[in-house]
């Protein structure tokens, strides 16, 4: 099921006013990626703002982003219409039969970015997705994600609260508070109140993400054939220890 700030038109419409471009380091570490590939997935693009900025560089190859989310793809194919936009996930591939398929074996990169792994709440749900990658991608592509790591109890930041305002659409100020709701096992469910300058009261969105250690990651990525090349702790590839905030993961088909 798509979070509702992901489907609804209002929340996508503010998605790159709080996400925009180089707000962090990871947008340059996967247009690099991207630009120095052929055939690219973008797995959960979102309105995907690293595909449009490669195509605006030069990129000449095949760039497809895949999401859920049709409010998300509106925004990004109203800015640039030279992507493959696909309405779908991994496992079900598109969900518009008109929407070019996606091939196995031809993706010369696949990449998650936002912690869009972290969505992937079950075992089955990792395995599913993990087969999909490894059945779509070329012989010598990769697939290259990051999902926080555990260790370093990033949730605690969103308790009490964590609150960010910027200039929204119209210049109105927009407005979106994080709260930790619970924490059980590998799970962790918090809320994202979104407001906007005349808006009769805030858009409240619950969400769940799975925060899985790099033992258990590696475990899943190599029962689908997918071979780990390097981990890095942060997006200048700093080694990944306890403290990292992140497990940024490079793998090929093994």
């Amino acid at each position: 099921m798509v979070d509702r700030h992901f489907s609804h038109p209002d929340l996508a419409e503010l998605y790159d006013y709080f996400s925009h471009w180089q707000v962090s380091p990871q947008d340059n570490f996967y247009l690099d990626l991207v630009m120095n590939s052929r055939s690219v997935l973008d797995v959960g693009c979102g309105t995907g703002k690293i595909l449009r900025v490669a195509r605006e560089r030069g990129h000449t190859g095949r760039l497809v982003g895949l999401d859920p989310a049709n409010a998300m793809l509106d925004v990004a194919n109203k800015d640039r219409d030279d992507v493959e936009w696909t309405l779908g996930d991994l496992v079900a591939g598109p969900y518009d039969g008109e929407a070019e398929p996606l091939e196995g074996g031809g993706f010369d990169l696949i990449f998650m970015s936002g912690h869009a792994f972290q969505v992937f709440l079950t075992d089955d749900d990792v395995r599913a997705n993990l087969t999909a990658v490894r059945r779509l991608l070329a012989e010598d592509g990769r697939f290259v994600f990051e999902t926080r790591n555990p260790a370093a109890r990033g949730w605690e930041s969103w308790s009490p609260e964590r609150v960010r305002t910027v200039d929204g659409p119209g210049g109105l100020k927009a407005t979106c508070v994080h709260r930790l709701r619970e924490v059980a096992g590998e799970l962790v469910t918090f809320t994202s109140d979104y407001s906007v300058e005349g808006w009769a009261e805030p858009e409240v969105i619950h969400s769940t993400l799975r925060f899985l250690d790099a033992d258990r990651l590696n475990a899943f990525l190599t029962e689908a054939g997918l071979e780990v090349g390097a981990q890095y702790g942060y997006w200048d590839r700093s080694p990944l220890t306890d403290t990292s905030a992140e497990i940024i993961t490079f793998t090929r088909p093994a």
